[in-house]
């Protein structure tokens, strides 16, 4: 693809995040999700491109989704097919109850180079351009932590471990601590977290846990264009989530992915801040307007942005484009 796309889908990531962002605080989960959605798909109006959802989001917990298989963009045959990976809002919970890294989020590919994975949960591992190709996601969390600290130049005890927190991770989370190193507890958003492993001011160094797998194709993607390194595998709870797997062409469901499988070719990447965070600040609202704050990437030239966007009311629909 000639055109860098994420320069023109985060004013999509905007629209979504700018229509989150009213709700935050107000404890309104669904209607936050939905207000983002919205504002998502009506913005994609304005893209030329033929793109089509092979990431939604919503499908387990029945929230309101763009969903796997919608065609999205305004393009014609000229124009490039492409697949698109979306969280309206990346920390539902985070936008309702006023927390911190809250964020809108499109990834895009070249048409079939990303993985249709299904809504289920994922294990990962991921770390920065510094720890990049050290990790093993069969190795246990001590060995890992090791690794990292080796490639570093730095002790196990120097290390910050990024986790959800959940009961599901306690066993994780004690060995984090008993090995020396340091924890960072996340309540949501761990696309966010993977994403922080690369700045170095986050002061995170490693992300570690299960997530959501579509969550993790997101991460993949922003991943490959900052240089990163992250390893995953599905884990299935029952026949059908395996069933759903194998519907959705992955003849492997047990196989372990490197980053660059989940997000392959050309990658670009797009957020917004919906509330301010380790990576981006969140909207600010000011009469007549609003102030956002987006973070733009692309795999092939290696290219950071980040941009500062002042949208004026008055002279535009509030979020058309």
């Amino acid at each position: 693809m000639d055109r860098n796309l994420a320069l023109e889908v985060v004013r999509v990531t905007e629209a979504a995040a700018l229509s989150a962002a009213r709700l935050m605080g107000r404890g309104e989960c669904d209607a936050a999700d939905q207000a983002a959605v919205t504002a998502m798909r009506h913005a994609f109006e304005s893209v030329a491109v033929r793109g089509m959802v092979v990431i939604g989001e919503g499908e387990r917990d029945e929230a309101p989704m763009l969903y796997i298989g919608e065609k999205v963009g305004a393009g014609d045959v000229k124009d490039p097919e492409v697949d698109i990976a979306v969280d309206p809002l990346e920390g539902t919970n985070l936008c309702a109850y006023g927390r911190p890294n809250a964020l809108s989020v499109i990834a895009i590919s070249e048409r079939g180079k990303m993985l249709h994975a299904p809504d289920i949960y994922m294990a990962k591992i991921a770390v920065g351009p510094a720890a990049k190709g050290v990790i093993n996601l069969d190795k246990s969390p001590t060995e890992n932590l090791i690794a990292i600290a080796d490639a570093k130049g730095v002790y196990v005890e120097d290390l910050t471990a990024v986790i959800l927190e959940r009961e599901r991770h306690m066993d994780l989370i004690n060995e984090v601590r008993k090995a020396g190193a340091r924890v960072h507890l996340i309540s949501d958003g761990d696309v966010s977290a993977a994403i922080s492993t690369c700045i170095d001011s986050s002061g995170i160094d490693v992300l570690f846990g299960i997530g959501g797998a579509p969550e993790g194709v997101l991460a993949a993607a922003a991943l490959r264009c900052v240089g990163g390194d992250m390893q995953a595998r599905l884990i299935m709870r029952n026949n059908k989530e395996r069933d759903r797997c194998y519907a959705m062409g992955i003849e492997d469901p047990d196989r372990k992915w490197h980053f660059e499988e989940l997000a392959k070719g050309d990658v670009m990447f797009a957020a917004t801040g919906v509330t301010t965070g380790d990576i981006l600040k969140g909207v600010r609202y000011f009469r007549g307007g609003a102030r956002t704050h987006s973070l733009v990437m692309r795999s092939k030239s290696g290219t950071i942005r980040f941009v500062e966007t002042e949208h004026h009311f008055d002279r535009k629909p509030q979020f058309g484009f």
